[in-house]
């Protein structure tokens, strides 16, 4: 196997286990993080210069776009031509645009890969890359891809990564919503829960919020509800993804009603309700205590 220089760049929640995978699969893998984080198997540099010089790729995993815009400026000056610049972060559209094309200008291969699958699949090796970049910049990356995640799409053109993971996520937040309000409904008319799973999961009602991620403690494969909404993808996390999503559609003049509907829902639930910290599915116990009106 053929083993690269990595420099790693927000050893975060995702970050350092997506990193750790690839240094257990051989690659030498330095990381850097404002937090001082580390990751098993990962070595650690003292700042951003150290960790991307003289590296074969590196991979950023970031917060934000402002972020990822100032990351960029100050790492790209310090790789070499042919450098593979794979950005992880899930972030608005113009900065993934920005960021490659200020990447490509210094002969420099990106490719923006937002992840799919959550703490979980990070630490497990089964996320699910969406990719926007050149097809030299994709074969480059895949064998990548392949430790880190289970799948790897290339959706296009660079920016194209970061659009299909935020209209993935509009619909994951709309139908989340939707599942915990049939919840809520079902119990207020009397209607077992696990009776509703059988015949949902098995219906036109059929959806990963239902069938795979279960909002309802007991019911359906483990999730977080069986762990007292311990978050596997926090609700404020979902209300940045939901917030990027009405951010492109008025870019592109897009009628989103449901998508802005589920991001005002989740602004209220995280701001006002005690949402942060809690995984987006806990809307179930919001519902149930909730009436009409």
């Amino acid at each position: 196997m053929s083993t690269s220089k990595i420099g790693f760049i927000g050893l975060g929640n995702m970050g350092a286990p997506m990193a750790a995978n690839l240094a257990k699969a051989g690659h030498t893998v330095t990381g850097f993080d404002v937090a001082g984080t580390t990751a098993e198997g990962v070595g650690v540099a003292p700042d951003l210069q150290t960790a991307v010089t003289g590296m074969d790729v590196v991979i950023t995993m970031l917060p934000n776009g402002s972020i990822l815009r100032q990351v960029a400026a100050q790492a790209i000056p310090y790789m070499a031509a042919g450098t593979l610049f794979i950005d992880c972060s899930t972030v608005d559209v113009e900065s993934a645009k920005n960021t490659s094309e200020a990447a490509e200008n210094e002969d420099i291969l990106a490719i923006d890969a937002p992840v799919s699958g959550g703490i979980g699949g990070a630490a497990g090796g089964t996320l699910t890359f969406m990719a926007g970049g050149s097809d030299a910049a994709f074969a480059k990356a895949k064998p990548l891809f392949d430790i880190m995640g289970q799948k790897a799409v290339h959706c296009g053109a660079a920016g194209s990564g970061q659009a299909a993971k935020i209209c993935n996520n509009m619909i994951l937040g709309v139908t989340m919503i939707a599942t915990c309000e049939a919840f809520a409904l079902a119990d207020k008319l009397g209607l077992d829960r696990q009776k509703m799973f059988d015949v949902v999961s098995t219906s036109s009602g059929y959806s990963w919020s239902m069938n795979a991620y279960c909002p309802a403690p007991g019911i359906g494969p483990k999730s977080p509800a069986d762990n007292g909404y311990e978050p596997g993808f926090a609700a404020e996390l979902m209300l940045k993804d939901l917030g990027l999503s009405q951010q492109a559609a008025e870019m592109a003049n897009a009628d989103t009603p449901m998508g802005e509907l589920a991001r005002a829902l989740y602004a209220q639930f995280v701001e006002d309700e005690g949402g942060k910290g809690k995984d987006f599915s806990a809307m179930l116990p919001r519902f149930e205590g909730r009436n009409r009106g």
